[in-house]
């Protein structure tokens, strides 16, 4: 009898968490996660564009990659931002994915920067 009334008390609270925190896990984990990987883009992007400038064909994979993991966080921030309902704050992840947003954008720019100057024959 009491395990009924645990499960009944417990599902919806886990459920309506999990609904609050947008993709990736409830609360900051999956928005963090989404950053980094933006963040990782920017960093691979800026490798890219310096080795871009060096000859044709150099740093083409690295644009590939920063072009790549750019879009992937900026499209999973933008969707945790749209699936949360709380303001900055609470704890929910808005700051960290809009920090994906940001970074993954910045990231896709530079991979293809960097992709269309790889391309020139020097």
């Amino acid at each position: 009898m009491s395990m009924h009334l645990l499960a009944g008390a417990v599902a919806p609270a886990a459920h309506t968490s999990l609904a609050a925190g947008g993709i990736g896990g409830s609360g900051r984990a999956g928005a963090t996660v989404f950053a980094a990987v933006a963040l990782a883009s920017v960093v691979v992007g800026g490798l890219a564009l310096s080795r871009s400038g060096r000859g044709a064909g150099e740093g083409r994979v690295q644009a590939l990659v920063a072009a790549a993991a750019g879009v992937i966080g900026l499209v999973l921030s933008a969707w945790h931002l749209a699936l949360t309902t709380e303001g900055l704050g609470s704890g929910q992840g808005r700051a960290g994915a809009v920090a994906g947003v940001a970074f993954g954008l910045t990231g896709a720019v530079l991979g293809g920067v960097a992709l269309a100057r790889s391309r020139r024959t020097a």
